[in-house]
């Protein structure tokens, strides 16, 4: 008696939940499921996406800065050989002007600045300066300039016997150029991502609502309601399942028939 009771309570429970709220659980469920699937594989995209930008954004200002200092290392050659202070000056004030420069400057074959772009010259790079001998070929380093992180490339003048050029790029421009690229994709991908939740919440209610058919149907025969056939609209798991629940009903027709006639 008391398994039944508590086999009566949990068919109460059961029927007590409404139909709708199964439904809408169920189609949610799978909306929820298929839309965090399209929200991760997008977060793992635009992580690969600002990670391959960001560091061809650094290759391009690594080739660029080495580029500037390149040039303006075979420009200075001649003024400095002449010791041309003044068109030096010019030279080396019109390269510091370009987009993203921090600074430039010119030192000789004994490492002294002969020419440089800011004015008055950087006191945060007085003690960061090497004898311009030291390397005959081109360098790059990482520093700080006014709090700002720098990207500085030294090319040699002439293998270094006339001195140095340094040039420095301003580092975080690099992060403004990738949220710049970034953010175009940032919208069209939660545009998708958008789409991609209401299909998602479309395709799980098309995939539910033949299950909540079979659910009325089995609840139904569970009344005793027999006569009713289960149509089946596809040749799928839910097809053969309403097959079977459709064989079932006619089972039980069948057998409540038989028990009629011999009553």
């Amino acid at each position: 008696m008391a398994d039944e009771s508590v086999s009566m309570d949990k068919t109460k429970l059961v029927k007590a939940v409404p139909l709708a709220r199964r439904k809408m659980s169920l189609k949610w469920k799978i909306g929820a499921a298929s839309g965090g699937t399209v929200l991760v594989m997008g977060v793992i995209v635009l992580s690969i996406v600002y990670f391959l930008t960001e560091s061809a954004l650094r290759k391009q200002v690594d080739f660029r800065s080495s580029a500037i200092a390149t040039n303006l290392s075979d420009a200075a050659a001649p003024y400095i050989s002449r010791r041309s202070v003044l068109e030096l000056d010019a030279l080396v004030a019109k390269y510091g002007r370009l987009e993203g420069v921090a600074y430039a400057f010119v030192q000789d074959g004994k490492g002294e600045i002969i020419a440089s772009s800011s004015q008055p010259f950087p006191a945060e790079l007085g003690n960061t300066l090497n004898d311009a001998r030291q390397d005959r070929t081109a360098t790059s380093r990482s520093l700080t300039l006014r709090g700002r992180p720098v990207h500085e490339t030294r090319a040699p003048v002439l293998e270094g016997r006339l001195g140095a050029v340094r040039v420095g790029l301003w580092d975080d421009t690099i992060q403004q150029d990738v949220r710049r690229t970034l953010l175009p994709i940032i919208l069209v991908t939660a545009i998708c991502l958008g789409v991609a939740a209401i299909l998602s919440v479309f395709i799980a209610g098309t995939v539910v609502k033949p299950i909540i058919e079979l659910s009325a149907a089995a609840d139904a025969m569970s009344r005793g309601q027999l006569d009713v056939p289960i149509a089946v609209r596809s040749d799928d798991e839910i097809g053969e399942l309403a097959r079977s629940i459709e064989r079932m009903r006619a089972s039980l027709k069948a057998a409540i028939s038989r028990l009629s006639r011999i009553q």
